[in-house]
């Protein structure tokens, strides 16, 4: 057996030393005795699906990786992969469109595995405004839209501190999905050139926020500067594949006066 196609037991090997799991580590949680994990991963012990299932859990292996992991042993996948569009995800598409639309006049907006826009709410559609139309052509990748020089990079007034944090967050998402295609899109944003007059990125300096959050500092084109704070929305207990890789990032205003700002810009656009 190549690596080009492993087998089940170098799947689960890969995963727990990803993990940073020791074998003994792994049995003890997955209820079975260190021996008989050690067959698996050795290929002198054949899994159950049950027990590859399990072993997977434990390792919080993604779903799509377990589907992958199912088939290395000859069974079929556990997990289903609709589009967003799907006619099964009308409820969930529902319940995307409410969490963004009740978000105004803060931005939001959904993202796949990969960083691309799935679905934004119109308070985040005002702040593209100007992008290279290139760059919004779909699929509509939100990191490359963020610091690319053709995208939002110069209004970013804290670019360095922000880039820093973007390919931070990635590579760690790259590591624990174990994605090629991320590890990829993470050397691309690495080679971007940084904006002409970017200030430097100072680990040291105390910050407005304490220092236990990277605000998004956003330039308007009028010269106030929006400062924003993000979070992330996940479904919990997902069975699907697309489900579980959904992700809802939402912007709340870090101040007095981006609040004001974006509630401004709500009611002219309104108006």
């Amino acid at each position: 057996m190549t690596m080009d196609s492993p087998t089940p037991g170098q799947l689960l090997k890969a995963w727990r030393q990803r993990r940073r799991l020791s074998q003994l580590a792994l049995a003890t949680e997955a209820d079975i005795s260190q021996r008989h994990l050690s067959f698996v991963e050795s290929g002198r012990a054949v899994p159950s699906r049950e027990m590859l299932l399990r072993l997977a859990e434990q390792l919080g292996v993604p779903l799509r990786e377990r589907n992958r992991l199912l088939l290395a042993a000859g069974f079929a996948p556990a997990f289903g992969e609709r589009g967003i569009d799907a006619p099964e995800f009308e409820t969930v598409r529902s319940v995307i469109e409410r969490l963004l639309a009740s978000h105004a006049p803060y931005p939001a907006l959904a993202v796949d595995r990969h960083w691309h826009l799935l679905m934004a709410n119109r308070p985040l559609e005002r702040l593209l405004d100007g992008i290279d139309a290139e760059l919004l052509n779909p699929p509509v990748n939100v990191l490359r839209l963020t610091l690319h020089p053709r995208g939002l990079a110069s209004r970013i007034g804290n670019f360095r501190e922000w880039r820093a944090h973007i390919l931070e967050r990635l590579a760690r998402q790259a590591e624990t999905t174990a994605d090629p295609a991320l590890a990829s899109l993470g050397e691309e944003l690495k080679g971007y050139p940084v904006p002409a007059g970017a200030r430097p990125h100072l680990t040291s300096a105390p910050s407005r926020h304490g220092g236990i959050v990277v605000p998004l500092e956003l330039v308007m084109p009028d010269g106030r500067v929006l400062s924003l704070l993000s979070t992330t929305t996940v479904f919990g207990t997902p069975l699907d594949i697309t489900l579980e890789e959904l992700a809802i990032e939402s912007f709340f205003p870090a101040d007095a006066a981006t609040q004001d700002a974006l509630q401004q810009l709500a009611a002219a656009s309104s108006g």
